[in-house]
């Protein structure tokens, strides 16, 4: 079974400056599900890969969390798709772990646990650190243009990446393939 490895926030969903605390918040890019499910249909395994940093902060909790994965799904279940695992890093960005992005401690931990080889494996985010990750295990990074930041790509270790204007264009451009 291949595999489309997704950020969360800024590629499935709106992003905002004061995070996704709860469902409510919860909002998805126009086209993001349809995407999905098409990717799905085509016989990807759907994989979540985010920095969740709000628990480690305290600005929502493990509930508020599972409830925005939830809602995510109950979403996506209209476009008969769904994801099947969700990986996330709950710490910090001054914690100085080895699974938050752009560190690849969560990547291997995926791959251990899915039994899978990440070579070539399409991760779609939409910040530098999801690159960088998805380069560090020999994954296929995919950059769109949906975060709440502006994507900049002069970074000389992100020469030849892939960049689409949100994720039904790239999704259609790997079911080219």
């Amino acid at each position: 079974m291949r595999t489309l490895l997704l950020d969360r926030d800024g590629v499935i969903n709106h992003d905002r400056a004061d995070f996704i605390r709860r469902a409510a918040d919860w909002k998805p890019i126009a086209g993001s599900l349809e995407a999905l499910a098409r990717a799905q249909q085509a016989g990807y395994r759907l994989v979540v890969i985010s920095n969740q940093s709000g628990l480690g902060r305290g600005l929502f909790s493990m509930r508020d969390l599972n409830e925005i994965q939830t809602r995510l799904q109950s979403e996506l279940e209209k476009f008969r798709a769904r994801i099947d695992a969700f990986f996330f890093c709950p710490h910090q960005p001054n914690a100085a772990c080895s699974c938050r992005k752009p560190s690849a401690g969560l990547l291997h931990s995926l791959a251990e646990r899915l039994q899978l080889d990440l070579t070539d494996v399409p991760f779609v985010g939409d910040r530098q650190s999801d690159a960088l990750a998805a380069q560090a295990v020999g994954a296929r990074p995919i950059l769109v243009r949906t975060g709440l930041r502006e994507l900049v790509v002069d970074d000389p270790r992100l020469r030849g990446i892939e960049v689409y204007p949100n994720l039904s264009s790239a999704v259609d451009t790997l079911l080219e393939c």
